[in-house]
């Protein structure tokens, strides 16, 4: 898969950066450096963050396609 640039406002980074922290140490009960948390949110967004959006645009898609059909169902039928 080729690789997408997702770029995150400064605002959210940081809150998705003290998500990661809180976890390693709520749940690892390790520390985490703000480095090594930007790293492993980087690796997130840009590694496995594609397959998300991805998986976004297809139940996107399936659910427009569904509303598409209900339209159709409402087109009216020409008296014979």
């Amino acid at each position: 898969m080729p690789k997408m640039e997702i770029e995150l406002k400064k605002e959210v980074r940081e809150v998705l950066l003290e998500a990661i922290r809180k976890y390693f140490w709520n749940e690892r009960n390790e520390e985490i450096t703000h480095l090594g948390a930007e790293l492993l949110l980087d690796f997130i967004v840009n590694e496995i963050g594609p397959y998300i959006y991805n998986r976004g645009i297809e139940d996107s898609y399936n659910y427009m396609n569904e509303r598409i059909e209900d339209l159709l169902g409402l087109e009216k039928r020409p008296r014979k």
